[in-house]
């Protein structure tokens, strides 16, 4: 179980660098109008608050790679607690402020990772 829950955290952690990716540098390109269903003035003029966005991601996935490499493992397993908590109080919000599938693509595998870990 444990190999399975830091899968998991590391799945969680791409997830995020690719939420970055999208919302920090593809934001207003094409592929970025297409995930977020926007239009080009939509993005164009709510590109900073999207790559600020994106930024939070990135420390998320920062957070959660530095608890699967954290030297002593006992201290890593809480800190990628933490920071899958954090990812899912974050799908659960957007699932219910913006679209009902982040709560699933964001929150779903973050309650996995963190189910996996507490039964390791």
């Amino acid at each position: 179980m444990k190999i399975i829950g830091m899968a998991l955290v590391f799945l969680v952690a791409l997830e995020h660098v690719y939420f970055l990716y999208l919302e920090m540098f593809l934001w207003t390109r094409p592929k970025g109008l297409k995930v977020f269903g926007n239009t080009a003035e939509r993005a164009e003029a709510s590109k900073v608050l999207a790559a600020n966005q994106g930024l939070y991601n990135g420390f998320l996935a920062a957070g959660l790679v530095w608890g699967l490499i954290y030297p002593v493992a006992a201290a890593g397993v809480h800190i990628q607690m933490f920071f899958l908590a954090c990812v899912l109080v974050a799908g659960i919000y957007g699932g219910i402020t913006v679209k009902r599938t982040i709560l699933y693509l964001q929150g779903g595998p973050a309650l996995l990772g963190l189910l996996a870990l507490l039964a390791a």
